[in-house]
């Protein structure tokens, strides 16, 4: 049996084996980033970026030009709260320019301000794409439509080090339109062992925070609302509105041809968890992509 010393050195050892192994990893392979397009969904928002900050920890050159096409499927449920779900097609887009501009369905358009070999932070615009009553199987009849807007976020990406490449993320969004309020996500994730040249995975929690207006536009029901809807009136508050966990996988069977796979499990808490247009606190999403890298 081990004893407390041996176990710890067992451990960072393990530990260091995992780091050189991603470090031949990410110098022979450029992280593709998996993009999928914005809207509240389970994922997780470091999942949209996901590996992005490792590339420049293990000194992998970072080239001119980064560009990714593909079409992915996504599952999702209907609405943040919503007991039934629906499928998404569409296409992938990752169009990045010397670690700086970015066009990204995942991310949005937008520019890394700060570009370390540990940060990375920047700002961008994205969109949401809002709820419609009407495709929600007569659940949110009398609510009313939240309108698709645009969206604009500051976020920030911190990678430890080569020994624990442990990824931290935190962003903040505010609606220009639809819900008009603010919504924050903070995030970590690390590589599982098992990645290979070929294949690599991630893993990670998240919490998200929103202010009143936000919480309010997607969960509460106003008087004119419980009137038209029969739901009874509800006010939600500024606090927080999920906990979450995703994974995120990558396998290139080809020098250019790749596959992507992305599962997420939200969990709605306080105000969100008890609105009585929330059918089921827990969702998930799972996606998947095929995509060329030029």
């Amino acid at each position: 049996m081990l004893n407390g010393s041996a176990l710890r050195d067992d451990r960072i050892c393990r530990a260091l084996k995992l780091a050189a192994m991603l470090s031949t990893v990410i110098s022979t392979t450029t992280i593709p980033i998996a993009a999928r397009a914005q809207t509240p969904s389970p994922l997780a928002e470091w999942q949209y970026s996901v590996g992005l900050p490792l590339e420049k920890l293990y000194n992998a050159p970072i080239p001119e030009w980064q560009a990714r096409l593909g079409v992915g499927v996504t599952v999702r449920p209907r609405y943040d709260g919503a007991a039934n779900y629906h499928a998404l097609v569409g296409p992938m887009i990752d169009v990045r320019y010397r670690d700086l501009f970015f066009l990204s369905t995942g991310e949005g358009v937008g520019v890394n301000l700060v570009r370390t070999t540990h940060w990375r932070a920047g700002l961008a615009i994205t969109y949401d794409l809002g709820r419609r009553a009407e495709d929600n199987s007569g659940h949110l009849d009398g609510m009313g439509n939240i309108n698709p807007a645009p969206e604009a976020k500051l976020f920030a990406e911190y990678a430890v080090s080569k020994e624990f490449p442990l990824v931290i993320r935190a962003d903040v969004r505010r609606n220009l339109g639809g819900s008009d309020g603010w919504i924050g996500d903070l995030g970590a994730y690390m590589p599982l062992p098992g990645s290979s040249e070929k294949f690599f995975w991630f893993a990670g929690p998240n919490l998200i925070f929103a202010d009143s207006r936000y919480m309010q536009t997607w969960y509460g029901v106003s008087s004119l609302q419980s009137v038209r809807s029969g739901y009874p009136q509800y006010d939600a508050s500024a606090g927080l509105k999920s906990v979450g966990f995703g994974v995120s996988a990558i396998w290139f069977f080809q020098k250019h041809w790749f596959v992507t796979g992305d599962a997420g499990v939200q969990q709605l808490v306080g105000d969100a968890a008890r609105s009585p247009i929330t059918r089921k606190a827990t969702n998930a999403v799972f996606d998947f992509s095929f995509n060329y890298q030029f």
